[in-house]
């Protein structure tokens, strides 16, 4: 096995690509970017030069320190490391089961990506169906709900009422487990209020999610753009919600809790949500005719400006990438790509940070007439499928495996009773 502490002399007088500092570390490339987001990684872009570099002393010293606190290839720095077959992010590319995750989004619908990620094949013009017990259940908790509840809040209530009509709910079978994911994505979206009221809850479901979010007639292109955001979104590897759901299916939770589980973290502003602070930017953008105002409020206030930049991607997101391309075709949408680019090329000056999929997400939304919740009940629904597959891959694992061990740092035993104020 190759030394790791004699690796590094052989770069002085030069700083390390990602590349070289994840083999130092031992580590997949996307896991540095972890550690330059945690601050105890800096990284910069040499002029002219392709992608981020890392100072060898610097990534020495993180690897002295990883190895001193048990870290290493197995915990990838001290963060759980997990067997999928599900997600690979490459670089600039991520595929679904081998299989590059663009091109599926560009020639299958989102049923027919969801079946791929759940069984390995392909199901031709499959269309998920929502039972009418689930649906009566989860339509009477959503509508019980405060009038201002988001769709995050919406989602989850549809979750439990859907388990609580399914008998059937804890048998963790394969059989099960995929017959709960073909009825309980369309019972989360039929669940949803609708926009549209001259509609009919059928075709495929990217339509049927269209009259929940916009109260235009749904055309065509701008169907086929939610489609394929749909697609685009179902999986994104170990993301925190995405951890969560296998945390709860590692206990052996049932589908719907499991599920459940991913809609908690999911609403959080870093992460599902995040959309939804890129449409107002937008909106922003559009009304003062110019992003460089807009930016600098947003700078000015100490937050960082929404819908760029990605700590797996030194490059391009290819989701943003992927959906930048349809939204060119998509009639009405040239204001808010405008916009976008705006964003982009004014904080390009100062930080070199790339669209990211939120953005995309909010030009979709602002150009279709959408609320800025929208982007986070796309996500949501999106993802859903994604963590049905991981869901499966945990039930198949040795129960109860997530269950890291804390690093106490705490005053060390025994220590006195604490006596009474």
């Amino acid at each position: 096995m190759r030394d790791r502490e004699a690796a590094v002399p052989a770069h002085e007088g030069r700083r390390l690509s990602t590349k070289e500092t994840a083999e130092l570390l031992g580590v997949k490339p996307e896991t540095v970017y972890a550690y330059v987001s945690r601050g105890q990684l800096s990284s910069r872009r040499e002029p002219g030069g392709r992608g981020s570099t890392f100072d060898p002393k610097e990534v020495e010293a993180l690897a002295r320190r990883n190895r001193r606190e048990g870290g290493g290839s197995s915990s990838a720095g001290g963060e759980l490391s997990v067997r999928t077959r599900i997600t690979l992010i490459d670089k600039d590319r991520y595929y679904f089961r081998g299989v590059d995750a663009t091109e599926l989004a560009a020639r299958y619908s989102y049923e027919e990506i969801a079946e791929w990620l759940w069984t390995g094949e392909l199901r031709p013009g499959v269309t998920f169906t929502a039972p009418e017990a689930a649906v009566t259940a989860a339509r009477r908790g959503v509508e019980a709900l405060p009038e201002h509840s988001g769709p995050t809040d919406r989602l989850r209530v549809a979750a439990i009422a859907a388990a609580a009509a399914d008998p059937l709910r804890f048998d963790l079978s394969e059989n099960a487990v995929l017959g709960t994911g073909r009825t309980l994505i369309p019972t989360l979206v039929a669940a949803l209020p609708t926009v549209r009221h001259d509609h009919r809850d059928e075709g495929p479901l990217a339509r049927r999610l269209w009259v929940r979010l916009s109260g235009r007639a749904p055309d065509d292109a701008s169907v086929r753009v939610l489609d394929t955001a749909l697609g685009l979104l179902v999986d994104h590897d170990l993301a925190a919600s995405t951890l969560a759901v296998r945390v709860a299916a590692s206990a052996r939770a049932h589908t719907y809790a499991a599920v459940s589980a991913g809609l908690g973290v999911l609403e959080g502003p870093l992460h599902g949500a995040a959309s939804g602070l890129a449409h107002r930017l937008l909106l922003d953008v559009l009304d003062q005719g110019t992003a460089a105002p807009v930016v600098t409020d947003e700078l000015r206030a100490g937050r960082r400006v929404p819908g760029l930049g990605h700590r797996l991607y030194p490059g391009a997101d290819p989701r943003a990438r992927a959906l930048f391309a349809l939204l060119e075709e998509v009639p009405g949408a040239a204001p808010a790509l405008e916009a976008a680019h705006d964003v982009v090329t004014t904080t390009a000056r100062h930080t070199p940070l790339h669209a990211n999929v939120d953005l995309a997400l909010a030009v979709f939304t602002v150009s279709s007439g959408m609320p800025a919740s929208a982007g986070e009940t796309i996500f949501a629904v999106a993802r859903t499928a994604g963590w049905i597959a991981h869901i499966l891959e945990e039930y198949a694992e040795r129960p109860l495996r997530m269950r890291p061990s804390g690093h106490y740092m705490g005053e060390r035993p025994p220590q006195p009773l604490p006596r009474r104020s």
